[in-house]
């Protein structure tokens, strides 16, 4: 096992091998990226046997924000005649798993795998059951990844439920509700399942809150946070959805998102405004240290060209806002499944 399989969002390869390029040079451990555009995958690997699995285990997952999965493992050759048996030999050189996952990549060839995921699943469910390669009740043992390439190479990989996403292929199995006005709520949603533990949800993101939505028409995010019960103050000079106006919660402030500022500081800030990241992440930073909110989500919309080191300047330029002032707080990022050309943003005042 000398290289760990990342899944990114196509197009962002060179963002994803970039940011593990610098952190394997970090911890001195040497490794090269191999990319191809548009693939939604990169390989990392590590030439000195051990490297791979020390290097994964010195990265906290969630800091890698271009990554939404990833595996540490070797690809193995096919053959159409029997596929199943050269990926159980191959399983016989890792560790016992939990359960299996059949992934392939984020694009059309990638779906077009699905019919034979299919098809395979039965038979590799049985031959994992019976080799004991794959133990159900063992939720403590690492997920079995086995992302397929083709019909004729798969990877075998493993990672581990508190140093990886929880989903095949860090894509969440989010739905529209039908009563938002529109898709882009589902970026809230997925950034709290990503950023807040679940079991601090009733805690976090309870009902009595207040929150501000910068950039909130027409209420696609508003939705969300009148969803947790919360009373929302939504800053936009264009039209609110009349269904969330009617629920009561919902202040409607007609003002430039950037130039607003809550009377009293509030439980959360939220926004998804189409800016310069570096005008967004300045935002960020006033909300946090003139104590305007708690907690914030934000979204910087990225440049056609050097976004890795546009985040990296922003997410510097807000750490350094904070230590400034003496504000400690949790500070992440991630580009979401369901962001496009944008990172997410979240900051979290400890008390």
């Amino acid at each position: 096992m000398q290289e760990l399989l990342l899944h990114c969002r196509p197009g962002f390869e060179g963002e994803a091998a970039a940011e593990m390029q610098e952190l394997a040079n970090e911890q001195g451990i040497a490794g090269y990226p191999v990319t191809r555009d548009g693939s939604a995958l990169v390989r990392f690997v590590c030439p000195q046997t051990g490297d791979a699995q020390q290097l994964m285990q010195a990265i906290d997952f969630r800091q890698l924000i271009f990554a939404r999965q990833w595996a540490l493992g070797s690809w193995v050759e096919l053959d159409p005649e029997d596929r199943v048996s050269p990926i159980i030999t191959a399983c016989a050189q890792g560790p016992i798993a939990s359960l299996f996952w059949l992934e392939t990549a984020d694009t059309n060839d990638g779906k077009a795998l699905a019919a034979l995921t299919k098809k395979l699943r039965g038979p590799l469910e049985r031959a994992l059951t019976k080799t004991r390669f794959v133990r159900p009740n063992k939720t403590e043992l690492p997920r079995l990844h086995l992302c397929f390439e083709s019909g004729q190479k798969v990877f075998v990989g493993w990672s581990w439920a508190d140093n990886g996403a929880p989903w095949p292929m860090g894509i969440p199995r989010l739905r529209v509700p039908k009563e938002a006005p529109s898709r882009s709520t589902l970026k809230l949603e997925e950034a709290w399942h990503h950023f807040i533990p679940r079991d601090d949800w009733d805690m976090r993101l309870k009902a009595g809150m207040t929150a501000v939505d910068l950039g909130a028409a027409p209420g696609g995010w508003t939705w969300q946070l009148v969803n947790r019960l919360m009373k929302v103050i939504a800053v936009d000079n264009g039209p609110m959805d009349r269904r969330l106006m009617d629920s009561g919660q919902v202040e409607h402030v007609q003002a430039d998102g950037y130039m607003y500022k809550p009377k009293r500081t509030v439980d959360w800030m939220v926004c998804d405004i189409v800016d310069k990241p570096a005008r967004s992440s300045a935002l960020a930073a006033k909300w946090i240290t003139q104590k305007l909110c708690r907690e914030l989500i934000i979204n910087f919309k990225l440049p056609m060209k050097q976004r890795y080191p546009e985040v990296m300047q922003c997410l510097a330029h807000i750490q350094d806002a904070l230590d400034e002032v003496g504000i400690k707080a949790e500070l992440a990022c991630k580009q979401l499944y369901t962001d496009r050309e944008e990172v997410t943003c979240h900051i979290r005042v400890l008390r």
